[in-house]
């Protein structure tokens, strides 16, 4: 894992991000070169810079830079056709209406297009070969109970293929719930064991710390040999962009770093969110005409659905979105999760909340100020105080404004129960915890992929 700007990220996924956008600009450089126009390098560096964010998106929507096991062969093909179908066309847009500042466009159109499918095809072949041992760290897990299976199920889940050599037993466990086969051999220290096995990271997963359970002497020795010692609050904020409320502790909250709100912060983030929000309402405006004609035409009732939602330190503010429910959706007055199923949502209501057309009149909020393009969801009052009551460090997520996308809604299917809001709530403290400009320009670039994918539909 590599960590930009306080987030996390896959050292491969990084190297094929900039391994893509790196060979499709340096074809159209060494295309605009052998034509001799080197007055034209600029444009063709910025057409391919262009080009190359097209093609993360798309890429990053058919899953090509997700860790995953090695995948069919039928599965790949139909995500690299996906791909295909999408970035050709954009790819000879971009070179056939942007001027080249060559006498023969139409090769570094050709160029381009011969460049995306290189690219496709490679990330397809490379998902499709995935080699498990190539490249992965060797994970040795401290503890034999319930939390070292928790890591090792997370992990797992996180990163297919992750190598897990095993779990060394240590300190006072309540009981064993590894399998014996996975266990390593307790005889020799852990440094030893470490060093033997190769490992490259030592998760510390003990179930009790106390006492002298914990060998600090060996895992100081770990680390001064170069193996990453992490606890396993630590572990679950880099591997799985979450703080598990299960294994966190405010001192671990107070004394680690994040949390840095800041003026200058501040200010970056709201010029963010006003050229993002504006851009946005120009580029959808005509989309969002279409759905309120098709809001007013289905149902009676207005098109717009105004509430009230708990917004930065709690204060409230009214939220405005494309109704896509019943005027009726509450006529007992008793606020109701909204499921992923709802009968109270109408047949154009179904689309757009699919779609994410229903949240774009948020826009206007974010001009307003009283939110963010990318924050934690607004709640109601009134579920809020049932999970304040019910979660711990729910409130945190009010320390910062309310997102029209968000780290959780990328992250987490949509959800309507406690136990959703709990599991959402890790991903928000994540973001609060070590929210930049950059990661907001990640989720941004995520929220397209889950739009164009469906990923949890409402």
């Amino acid at each position: 894992m590599v960590r930009i700007f306080n987030h996390y990220l896959h050292r491969r996924t990084l190297l094929q991000v900039c391994f893509d956008a790196g060979l499709i600009v340096a074809v159209l450089l060494l295309v605009a070169i052998g034509q001799g126009a080197t007055t034209a390098l600029p444009i063709a560096a910025s057409h391919g810079l262009s080009l190359a964010g097209f093609v993360f998106l798309i890429n990053s929507a058919t899953g090509f830079y997700q860790p995953a096991a090695k995948r069919s062969l039928t599965e790949t093909c139909a995500r690299a056709l996906f791909a295909l179908v999408i970035a050709l066309p954009l790819a000879y847009a971009i070179f056939t209406l942007l001027p080249s500042g060559l006498d023969q466009p139409g090769v570094l159109t050709a160029a381009a297009m011969l460049a995306v499918v290189a690219v496709v095809l490679h990330r397809g072949y490379a998902s499709y070969a995935a080699n498990p041992s190539q490249g992965r760290s060797k994970i040795l897990v401290l503890g034999a109970g319930e939390a070292a299976l928790n890591v090792a199920n997370s992990l797992r889940a996180a990163d297919p293929l992750a190598q897990i050599v095993g779990f060394y037993p240590g300190g006072i466990e309540a009981s064993v719930a590894v399998p014996a086969h996975q266990l390593v051999s307790g005889e020799r220290g852990i440094s030893e064991t470490a060093l033997q096995l190769g490992v490259d990271e030592i998760v510390v997963a003990l179930s009790e710390r106390r006492g002298g359970a914990m060998p600090m002497r060996e895992l100081l020795d770990c680390k001064v040999y170069g193996i990453r010692v992490l606890d396993i609050a630590t572990h679950f904020e880099k591997n799985l962009q979450q703080i598990s409320l299960a294994h966190v502790n405010p001192g671990w909250l107070i004394f680690g770093d994040g949390f840095n709100q800041g003026a200058l912060r501040s200010a970056v983030k709201r010029a963010f969110d006003i050229v993002s929000s504006l851009t946005l309402l120009v580029l959808a405006s005509p989309l969002m005409l279409v759905a309120a004609l098709a809001v007013k035409l289905e149902s009676r009732g207005p098109v717009f659905y105004r509430q009230e939602r708990v917004g930065l330190n709690g204060a409230p503010f009214e939220v405005t979105k494309f109704r896509s429910m019943r005027t009726d959706a509450e006529k007992d007055g008793k606020p109701r999760w909204a499921t992923k199923n709802d009968d109270r949502v109408t047949r154009v209501g179904k689309f757009i909340r699919r779609t994410r057309i229903d949240e774009l009149p948020q826009l206007f909020n974010v001009l307003s100020g009283s939110m963010s393009m990318v924050g934690p969801r607004p709640e109601r009052q009134y579920f809020v105080d049932e999970l304040i009551a019910k979660i711990p460090y729910f409130a945190v997520r009010h320390s910062v404004k309310p997102g029209v996308t968000g780290w959780a809604q990328v992250r987490y299917e949509y959800g309507s129960t406690v136990e959703d809001a709990a599991a959402k709530l890790q991903y928000d403290l994540y973001y609060v915890k070590n929210h930049s400009l950059f990661l907001d320009a990640l989720i941004m670039i995520e929220t397209v992929a889950v739009v164009l994918t469906g990923r949890g539909a409402r």
